[in-house]
Protein backbone atom coordinates (compact mmCIF):
# COMPACT_ATOMS: atom_id res chain seq x y z
CA UNK A 1 0.00 0.00 0.00
CA UNK A 2 1.11 3.58 -0.86
CA UNK A 3 1.03 4.43 2.87
CA UNK A 4 3.76 2.29 3.71
CA UNK A 5 5.55 3.17 1.08
CA UNK A 6 5.40 6.34 1.94
CA UNK A 7 6.78 6.05 5.68
CA UNK A 8 9.94 6.95 5.06
CA UNK A 9 9.32 10.59 4.04
CA UNK A 10 7.82 13.27 5.60
CA UNK A 11 5.31 14.51 3.09
CA UNK A 12 5.35 17.78 2.33
CA UNK A 13 2.14 19.13 -0.16
CA UNK A 14 3.36 22.68 -1.38
CA UNK A 15 -0.63 23.74 -2.04
CA UNK A 16 -3.01 25.98 -1.19
CA UNK A 17 -5.68 24.07 -2.77
CA UNK A 18 -8.45 22.81 -0.67
CA UNK A 19 -8.89 20.47 -3.47
CA UNK A 20 -5.70 19.55 -3.84
CA UNK A 21 -5.26 18.74 -0.22
CA UNK A 22 -8.38 16.85 -0.30
CA UNK A 23 -7.74 14.47 -2.91
CA UNK A 24 -4.54 14.15 -1.42
CA UNK A 25 -6.18 12.77 1.79
CA UNK A 26 -8.36 10.65 0.36
CA UNK A 27 -5.36 8.88 -1.25
CA UNK A 28 -4.63 8.24 2.36
CA UNK A 29 -1.31 10.05 2.31
CA UNK A 30 -0.16 11.19 5.74
CA UNK A 31 1.07 15.16 4.94
CA UNK A 32 1.90 18.96 5.85
CA UNK A 33 0.87 22.25 3.79
CA UNK A 34 3.40 24.19 3.48
CA UNK A 35 3.10 27.08 0.90
CA UNK A 36 5.72 29.37 -0.46
CA UNK A 37 5.23 32.48 -2.25
CA UNK A 38 6.26 32.11 -6.26
CA UNK A 39 5.32 34.07 -8.88
CA UNK A 40 3.72 31.84 -11.89
CA UNK A 41 6.13 33.53 -14.99
CA UNK A 42 7.07 31.00 -17.34
CA UNK A 43 9.00 31.70 -20.72
CA UNK A 44 6.91 32.61 -23.26
CA UNK A 45 8.72 29.95 -25.98
CA UNK A 46 6.80 27.35 -24.30
CA UNK A 47 4.26 25.46 -25.57
CA UNK A 48 1.14 25.61 -23.35
CA UNK A 49 2.28 22.00 -22.72
CA UNK A 50 5.31 22.74 -21.19
CA UNK A 51 3.68 25.44 -18.97
CA UNK A 52 2.12 23.37 -15.88
CA UNK A 53 5.60 21.26 -16.10
CA UNK A 54 7.35 24.46 -15.53
CA UNK A 55 5.18 26.45 -13.10
CA UNK A 56 5.15 22.87 -11.26
CA UNK A 57 8.57 22.88 -11.06
CA UNK A 58 8.99 26.49 -10.16
CA UNK A 59 7.09 25.92 -7.19
CA UNK A 60 8.98 23.20 -5.90
CA UNK A 61 12.56 25.23 -6.11
CA UNK A 62 11.05 27.74 -4.06
CA UNK A 63 11.93 25.08 -1.14
CA UNK A 64 15.70 25.51 -0.67
CA UNK A 65 18.20 23.16 0.00
CA UNK A 66 18.58 23.89 3.62
CA UNK A 67 14.55 23.01 3.77
CA UNK A 68 14.81 19.77 2.12
CA UNK A 69 16.26 17.19 4.91
CA UNK A 70 16.74 13.42 4.11
CA UNK A 71 12.93 12.39 4.69
CA UNK A 72 11.14 15.68 2.82
CA UNK A 73 9.18 14.66 -0.13
CA UNK A 74 7.76 17.70 -1.53
CA UNK A 75 4.81 17.81 -3.81
CA UNK A 76 3.55 20.52 -5.82
CA UNK A 77 1.23 20.81 -9.14
CA UNK A 78 0.12 23.89 -11.79
CA UNK A 79 -2.78 23.45 -13.44
CA UNK A 80 -3.60 25.42 -16.56
CA UNK A 81 -6.42 25.28 -19.27
CA UNK A 82 -5.81 26.00 -22.56
CA UNK A 83 -8.82 26.73 -25.51
CA UNK A 84 -6.87 26.64 -29.28
CA UNK A 85 -3.73 26.67 -28.04
CA UNK A 86 -4.54 29.77 -25.98
CA UNK A 87 -3.52 29.85 -21.87
CA UNK A 88 -6.91 30.93 -20.00
CA UNK A 89 -5.68 31.77 -16.75
CA UNK A 90 -7.58 32.36 -13.62
CA UNK A 91 -10.11 35.00 -13.90
CA UNK A 92 -9.34 38.79 -12.70
CA UNK A 93 -13.13 39.41 -11.66
CA UNK A 94 -16.78 38.62 -12.92
CA UNK A 95 -16.41 40.29 -16.00
CA UNK A 96 -13.42 38.45 -16.73
CA UNK A 97 -15.04 35.33 -15.51
CA UNK A 98 -17.62 35.54 -17.64
CA UNK A 99 -15.61 35.83 -20.85
CA UNK A 100 -13.34 32.96 -20.08
CA UNK A 101 -16.83 30.86 -19.78
CA UNK A 102 -18.29 32.29 -22.82
CA UNK A 103 -15.10 31.38 -24.64
CA UNK A 104 -15.51 27.93 -23.42
CA UNK A 105 -19.08 27.42 -24.41
CA UNK A 106 -20.01 24.91 -27.18
CA UNK A 107 -15.98 23.98 -27.44
CA UNK A 108 -13.28 21.15 -25.97
CA UNK A 109 -10.59 22.81 -23.84
CA UNK A 110 -7.47 21.02 -22.28
CA UNK A 111 -7.06 21.06 -18.64
CA UNK A 112 -3.02 19.92 -17.83
CA UNK A 113 -1.44 19.68 -14.43
CA UNK A 114 1.70 19.35 -14.31
CA UNK A 115 3.17 17.46 -11.08
CA UNK A 116 6.77 17.53 -9.38
CA UNK A 117 7.75 15.42 -6.65
CA UNK A 118 11.14 16.14 -5.10
CA UNK A 119 13.79 14.97 -2.41
CA UNK A 120 16.99 15.68 -1.38
CA UNK A 121 18.05 13.29 -4.15
CA UNK A 122 15.63 12.57 -6.51
CA UNK A 123 12.61 13.98 -8.76
CA UNK A 124 9.62 13.14 -11.00
CA UNK A 125 8.19 15.66 -13.18
CA UNK A 126 4.99 14.16 -15.24
CA UNK A 127 1.67 16.01 -16.87
CA UNK A 128 -1.47 14.90 -17.26
CA UNK A 129 -3.89 16.21 -20.06
CA UNK A 130 -7.87 16.11 -19.87
CA UNK A 131 -10.08 16.66 -22.41
CA UNK A 132 -13.29 18.80 -21.39
CA UNK A 133 -16.51 18.89 -23.58
CA UNK A 134 -18.65 22.05 -22.57
CA UNK A 135 -22.33 22.45 -24.03
CA UNK A 136 -23.39 25.64 -25.36
CA UNK A 137 -24.20 27.89 -22.15
CA UNK A 138 -26.78 30.89 -22.49
CA UNK A 139 -25.83 33.95 -20.90
CA UNK A 140 -28.17 33.75 -18.07
CA UNK A 141 -26.49 29.90 -17.15
CA UNK A 142 -22.58 31.85 -16.92
CA UNK A 143 -23.73 34.48 -15.01
CA UNK A 144 -25.79 32.35 -12.32
CA UNK A 145 -22.65 30.02 -12.05
CA UNK A 146 -19.90 33.16 -11.81
CA UNK A 147 -21.95 35.05 -9.24
CA UNK A 148 -23.23 31.57 -7.45
CA UNK A 149 -19.52 30.61 -7.34
CA UNK A 150 -17.35 33.24 -8.12
CA UNK A 151 -14.30 31.04 -9.67
CA UNK A 152 -12.17 33.58 -9.37
CA UNK A 153 -9.12 31.07 -8.35
CA UNK A 154 -10.07 29.01 -10.72
CA UNK A 155 -8.09 28.15 -13.57
CA UNK A 156 -10.28 28.69 -16.81
CA UNK A 157 -13.19 30.08 -14.46
CA UNK A 158 -14.49 27.22 -13.28
CA UNK A 159 -14.68 23.91 -11.24
CA UNK A 160 -15.87 20.98 -12.36
CA UNK A 161 -16.73 19.72 -8.81
CA UNK A 162 -19.26 22.58 -8.68
CA UNK A 163 -22.63 23.71 -10.38
CA UNK A 164 -21.10 23.64 -14.02
CA UNK A 165 -19.67 20.11 -13.80
CA UNK A 166 -22.64 18.87 -13.32
CA UNK A 167 -24.51 21.01 -15.71
CA UNK A 168 -22.65 22.45 -18.55
CA UNK A 169 -19.62 19.45 -19.05
CA UNK A 170 -21.20 16.67 -21.82
CA UNK A 171 -17.86 14.46 -20.90
CA UNK A 172 -14.27 14.69 -20.36
CA UNK A 173 -11.63 12.17 -21.82
CA UNK A 174 -9.13 11.54 -19.37
CA UNK A 175 -8.76 12.06 -15.60
CA UNK A 176 -11.70 13.85 -13.72
CA UNK A 177 -9.42 14.08 -10.63
CA UNK A 178 -6.97 16.15 -12.84
CA UNK A 179 -9.88 18.50 -14.13
CA UNK A 180 -10.58 19.01 -10.05
CA UNK A 181 -6.42 19.76 -10.05
CA UNK A 182 -5.02 16.74 -9.33
CA UNK A 183 -4.28 13.78 -11.23
CA UNK A 184 -4.34 10.80 -8.44
CA UNK A 185 -4.50 7.73 -10.20
CA UNK A 186 -1.05 9.02 -12.01
CA UNK A 187 0.02 10.65 -8.73
CA UNK A 188 -0.54 6.79 -7.12
CA UNK A 189 1.78 5.51 -9.62
CA UNK A 190 4.34 7.63 -9.53
CA UNK A 191 4.54 7.66 -5.88
CA UNK A 192 4.92 4.05 -5.48
CA UNK A 193 7.93 4.17 -8.23
CA UNK A 194 9.64 6.95 -5.78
Amino acid sequence: MLKNHLKKYNIILASASPRRKQLLEELGILFTVRTKNVEEAFPADLKPEEVAVYLSALKADAFLENERDERSLIITADTIVTLEGRILGKPGGREDAIQILKQLSGKKHQVITGVTLRSKHKQTVFSVITDVYFKMLSNEEIEFYVDTFKPYDKAGAYGIQEWIGHAAIERIEGSYFNVMGLPTHRLYEELMLF
